[in-house]
């Protein structure tokens, strides 16, 4: 096979026996081909590698094959993975992936019009933890597809972790190990996640008759800084709980780090889990059990999104939810009195 980088039209008109107008119309979309003809050539490009080149296309269609993404930063591990997803996917399907970071609303709008004005962006990713006024004001010509949170149909489609179920299923693993006394650290209550793995939990726990105490629940902005306080909290006022529910892992290991300063052992005196599944997660001491959110996976299910609303412009608007994943390692047990 002839390396990528080398592959032209025309390698590919010889692999398969046709003319490289008719690889350019199969490559484009047009009708005037035959299926067997169209399998050929499929097959050829499929086999040596080839990629269509983004700006020939763009000028025979009329097109840019350009897609914008917009994040809140693009340091965070969790916002950095989805975008490495988007933009894997986005290649695939032969489209460039332009990503920028909003720190807040107003340089939110500035980089839509920028991005958007020119009419060189044909889609638009937003990862956004919380839906807010400027987020509702995008223009309505333009498919958008929102990650880490619902703006409901009439605003744009949206990927999201199945955050109640994570909540359901870490706290389901806390229970089913004998806890009943189950301390829990949220984000912040602002945000879609933070809500529904709340939900998540208090359900669980009402599901076996355990009645949800406002007193084993503190807030975070998940930070292990956070986490770590907010455990410290929690040890003044109410000190009996055997597990730790933290919404996310940075929480958990902040969570962890108090619980050791107090003389506690993770997991013999306390179990601690938390969601996210961070590529640190099975290094700690101990390994961290936690839900997986699949970010890498909802990056590309974002950008298929977005690409299938521009390519059929008819097409529903989707809101998909990624199904979480309980991976348990060592920071959960049994509560000591069952052991």
């Amino acid at each position: 096979m002839l390396p990528r980088s080398r592959v032209t039209i025309r390698d590919v008109a010889a692999k398969a026996g046709v003319s490289h107008q008719t690889v350019s119309r199969v490559i484009n979309g047009r009708e005037n081909v035959t299926e067997a003809t169209r399998g050929r050539v499929e097959a050829a490009i499929h086999e040596m590698g080839y990629q269509p080149n983004a700006i020939a296309r763009s000028m025979a269609r009329g097109r840019t094959f350009t897609l914008a993404c917009i994040s809140p930063n693009l340091t965070d591990v969790t916002y950095a993975s989805i975008i490495e997803g988007a933009e894997t996917e986005a290649r695939a399907h032969g489209y460039f992936l332009l990503t920028a970071s909003a720190a807040d609303g107003e340089m939110f709008a500035t980089l839509v019009d920028q991005m958007l004005a020119s009419r060189r962006t044909e889609g638009l990713l937003v990862i956004t933890p919380r839906i807010s006024e400027h987020h509702l004001r995008l223009p309505k010509n333009v498919p958008v597809v929102f990650v880490g949170a619902n703006p409901g149909d009439e605003w744009g489609a949206s990927v999201n972790l199945d955050d109640e179920e994570a909540g359901r299923m870490a706290t389901g693993h806390l229970i089913d190990l004998g806890h009943r006394r189950i301390a829990l650290i949220t984000g912040p209550l602002e945000e879609q996640s933070s809500q529904n793995r709340l939900h998540g939990f208090q359900g669980t726990l009402q599901a076996v008759g355990i009645e949800p105490s406002p007193l084993l629940v503190e807030g975070g902005d998940w930070s292990a800084t956070s986490g770590l306080q907010a455990v410290q909290r929690l040890l003044s006022q109410e000190p009996g709980f055997t597990a730790v529910f933290a919404q996310n892992d940075r929480m958990a290991v902040g969570a962890i780090c108090a619980l050791r300063d107090a003389g506690r052992c993770v997991p013999k005196d306390v179990s601690v889990i938390g969601i996210d599944d961070m590529p640190l997660g099975s290094y700690f001491d101990p390994p961290l059990t936690t839900v997986l959110q699949d970010t890498h996976r909802m990056g590309r299910q974002a950008a298929c999104l977005v690409i299938h609303a521009i390519e059929q412009r008819d097409a529903p608007c989707e809101h998909q939810l990624v199904e979480p994943r309980l991976i348990i390692r060592k920071s959960t047990d049994g509560p000591s009195p069952l052991r």
